[in-house]
């Protein structure tokens, strides 16, 4: 079983997350509670999974997407997460986030259980690792990062050099 730690303490999560091949579909619950699919979905996606927008690691990676997404035409970013889609909605309305789309996991769950990046154990059991996965047009994994310390941010570079290269 794969692992992460959170302050330095180790943590499992539900296994080797996905980092080629087909994108596991999921559902996600919307701003409006309503229900989506990411195969519902056109063009390029960035997945970024986060613990919750309530910590301000996830705040600030969230921010750093927004901004870095904005004016890329085609490229749609998801933070997910298992926060209440109220919740989500006030933090971006709040933070102008713009750029990204709020998919809350707390409904289904599915997020987490098929990229394998929930957390099995410890104080942060039954929420995401951090993680970023870039999917093509063709819904297939282009880029994929678990951080290994949940509470470090991810490696923007590669995530938007995978995106520019699907440009």
């Amino acid at each position: 079983m794969a692992s992460v730690t959170l302050g330095g303490n180790p943590a499992s999560i539900k296994g080797d997350i996905p980092t080629a091949g087909s994108a596991p579909d999921f559902t996600f619950v919307k701003d409006d509670m309503s229900e989506n699919k990411l195969s519902d979905l056109s063009g390029i996606k960035v997945l970024i999974a986060v613990p919750s927008l309530d910590t301000s690691v996830c705040a600030t990676e969230t921010r750093q997407f927004n901004q870095q997404l904005g004016g890329k035409s085609g490229v749609i970013g998801l933070v997910i997460s298992k926060d209440l889609p109220f919740a989500m909605k006030r933090f971006c309305e709040t933070s102008d986030i713009e750029n990204i789309v709020n998919a809350s996991d707390f409904r289904h769950g599915e997020f987490g259980e098929k990229y394998k990046t929930e957390i099995t154990d410890g104080p942060f059991e039954g929420l995401s690792a951090r993680a970023v996965f870039v999917v093509d047009q063709n819904n297939e994994i282009a880029y994929a990062e678990l951080v290994p310390e949940v509470g470090e941010e991810p490696n923007y570079d590669k995530a938007m050099e995978a995106v520019d290269k699907l440009l």
